[in-house]
Parts: C-alpha cells; structure tokens; sequence
C-alpha cells in the first residue's frame, strides 16, 4: 500500500526532515520566537514528531496527539512564544514534510495517486487537530497566569 510506504519513507527520513525543519524554523519571519530557542531542544520535538508520525497517523488515536500538544502549548506559551508564532510553526512544519512527500514519490497510476492524496488527507488532519489542542492548552495556560490575583502593596 502507498501510505505504508510513504510512512516508512518520512519515519526513515526523520533526521533529514528534523533538520531542514529546524532551519526553516529558525529562518522564517513567521516563528522570529523560534529563532533564539535552542536547536538541540527544536531538534528533539521535530524529530518526534516526524519519527512518530506514522504510528500517529494509522493509530488515528485524539488522545495522543491531545496529550502531546496541550503540553506543547502549556510549554510554548510559558516560554512566552506568540500563539501565533506556535501555529506558524506547525504550518510550516507541515508544509516542509508535505514537499518532501511530493518530491520523494511519484504516483504510477490513478490507485497510488489516490492513496497519496488520503496521505495528505490524514497529515491535514493530524496537524490541524495538532494546532487546535495546542492553541486551547495556550489559552488555558495565558488564562491562568490572567487569573493570578495581582498583589498590591498599600502604605
């Protein structure tokens, strides 16, 4: 089947993709935040990321990728890194894995085009619902810090 081998080709291809991620990443004008975070620690989410995806994808399981990305979120809004900066990142982590599909294979015939496409489909959708649980953890985590009682001195 065509997504089992585009799977086994982004997870065999994990350290490639988690590099060019990192410097698109750091580069970009969308994730400026981004551009002072440690490499190392960029590297290691990218990686898991790309290297666990295809476990992710056919296990379709809400709760894992819920779990991974409200901690995500909760982290990066701690951090203090723009909501929007952490959905451009997705995005652009996305995008990169998306050309690197498009560039590694060739559909052969109208079955293999299709089953490209439902790959598309099932990265689409792990990223979108990846963005969603990231975005409500970081507004949940922004509230709490809203709600701290701030602390007035009186003389």
């Amino acid at each position: 089947m065509l997504a089992d081998q585009l799977i086994r080709i982004i997870e065999s291809r994990a350290e490639e993709l988690t590099r060019g991620a990192v410097t698109i990443l750091q580069s970009s004008s969308h994730t400026r935040s981004y551009h002072g975070l440690s490499p190392d620690r960029l590297h290691h989410w990218l990686f898991e990321v790309y290297h666990d995806l295809g476990l992710w994808l056919l296990k379709n399981t809400d709760q894992a990728i819920q779990a991974r990305y409200d901690e995500l979120g909760k982290q990066r809004c701690n951090e203090g890194i723009p909501l929007a900066e952490v959905l451009w990142a997705l995005v652009l982590t996305k995008e990169h894995l998306r050309e690197c599909i498009g560039t590694s294979m060739l559909a052969n015939s109208a079955l293999d085009l299709h089953r490209e496409q439902e790959i598309y489909r099932l990265i689409g959708r792990f990223f979108d619902r990846a963005a969603c649980y990231a975005a409500e953890a970081y507004d949940r985590e922004a509230s709490l810090h809203r709600d701290d009682p701030v602390v007035t001195i009186t003389r």
